[in-house]
């Protein structure tokens, strides 16, 4: 063994390769990864406090450091000090184990998400992208039964089960909504509008973002630095929104925030499966929440709106100058965290604005709702496909029309889920209702359809 390692022809390779543009890409790129998950959560935090104190005309947190900015500092540094403790009878194993079963996944997500052109692990090349987030989403639902069992806490427990049945349900919609815009990249490989693309489409987040580039260079150095690589009227947003309203919801639910947060059970005074952890292992679940969080929305940012696409990326890497490619990937990580940015900005305004769901009305909103008008997107997309391919008419008509239907189909959707939020709330209520009002010796009153119908008074204040 000595000798091989003594063999110069060995040395020079394993030094070669240590030293290549490859490793140093994957060193830059982990540490760009985990530096931005750990403190990522670290940021949003507090501005999740300063927007929700805003909605609420509060001031929010100002005593810790200049207009509070430390406090979420303050806040890490107590969470390491913190005592770590548990029960005497929990299962030691798997509750030390769950917090990083659930923290892993948002970690490993990212190694097909590149941050820049050449900013990313290996990973990111990989040509069944969506398909491993996918798989890799699913893995943090065993750390919440872990948690949940190792406990040996009946709330946790409850919690636990809770949250495992919510992810579970709300994967389905959630990878369905997909399909949308993989059924898009497979109609559009190879179309002479796309010449960035070929094949038979795709579900690499990387090609997926290729699909939503339509410039050609134009030889106008000022057009080409703006809108090489950056065409927002190409984005999938625009043909399929619907899809992205019903993704962004299931993100909603797979990282158990408002209005989808019942696993906490805050009104019940306990936090779900993470009742008895404590210190940095509760951390760890809070740390997994928010980098979910910037997960969703990175995924949103590649799927529907770009990726890291903005002015000057593609055209100042093209130069193949290393400092004006610096200045370009520079700017694709910037473009690529404003969006993620913006996107976990919505997530709190939805915090901040919404009530919580009841249980029967988290479960029928995902089996009852969003499978069907997911599963309807799909047949709409591969039936008005099949209708313009069959009258070789041009794709952007194709485009157009699905854009057309999917914008009507969003008003549709929302009045769908008014209507059905109106009724599941009357058909709870009806029963105390009648109760109350037996309580109070009202006369019956004839029911319609099993809700009440409104008591109208007479002038002299008796009811008829």
């Amino acid at each position: 063994m000595f000798t091989v390692l003594a063999d110069d022809g060995l040395w020079t390779q394993l030094v070669n390769g240590i030293l290549s543009w490859d490793t140093l890409q994957f060193v830059v790129a982990f540490l760009s990864i985990f530096g931005f998950v750990l403190t990522s959560a670290t940021i949003l935090v507090l501005l999740e406090r300063k927007v929700i104190a805003w909605v609420q005309d509060r001031l929010g947190p100002y005593h810790t450091g200049p207009w509070g900015l430390l406090q979420s500092v303050a806040d890490v540094l107590k969470l390491l000090l913190k005592e770590d403790v548990h029960t005497a009878d929990s299962d030691l194993l798997l509750f030390w184990l769950a917090p990083a079963v659930f923290l892993a996944p948002a970690i490993a997500t990212f190694a097909v998400l590149p941050f820049s052109p050449y900013i990313g692990v290996p990973g990111t090349a990989l040509a069944t992208g969506v398909v491993y987030y996918v798989a890799i989403s699913s893995i943090d639902v065993v750390g919440v039964v872990m948690a949940g069992w190792s406990s040996n806490n009946k709330y946790a427990l409850i919690g636990g089960l809770r949250a495992a049945a919510q992810m579970i349900s709300y994967e389905l919609p959630l990878f369905l909504s997909l399909v949308g815009v993989i059924m898009l990249t497979s109609v559009l490989a190879g179309h002479p509008g796309y010449p960035g693309v070929s094949g038979i489409g795709t579900v690499s987040l990387r090609e997926i973002q290729n699909f939503q580039n339509i410039w050609s260079k134009s030889g106008n150095p000022v057009l080409d630095f703006l809108f090489e690589g950056f065409t927002p009227w190409a984005w999938f947003i625009l043909v399929q929104p619907l899809m992205i309203v019903i993704y962004y919801t299931c993100g909603l639910a797979e990282t158990n925030r408002a209005p989808f947060d019942l696993p906490e059970a805050e009104s019940e005074l306990v936090a779900g499966h993470m009742t008895e952890y404590s210190g940095m292992r509760w951390a760890m679940f809070f740390l997994g929440e928010y980098g979910n969080m910037t997960v969703v929305s990175a995924i949103t940012a590649y799927m529907f709106l770009g990726g890291f696409a903005g002015p000057g990326v593609s055209y100042l890497v093209g130069l193949n100058n290393i400092w004006w490619g610096l200045v370009g990937n520079l700017l694709g990580l910037v473009y690529l965290v404003l969006k993620v940015y913006l996107l976990c900005f919505v997530f709190i305004w939805i915090r901040a604005t919404l009530p919580r769901l009841r249980a029967d009305q988290l479960m029928q909103f995902s089996w009852l709702i969003l499978m069907p008008v997911t599963l309807a997107n799909i047949i709409v997309t591969g039936g008005v496909y099949l209708i313009f391919d069959a009258f070789h008419l041009p794709i952007v008509a194709f485009l157009v029309t699905l854009g057309v239907i999917n914008w009507i189909s969003v008003y549709g959707f929302i009045q769908l889920v008014r209507r059905a939020t109106v009724a599941s709330t009357r058909r709870a209520q009806a029963p105390a209702i009648r109760a109350q009002r037996r309580a109070a010796a009202v006369a019956g009153l004839q029911l319609r359809d099993g809700v009440p119908a409104r008591a109208q008074l007479t002038a002299g204040g008796s009811e008829k």
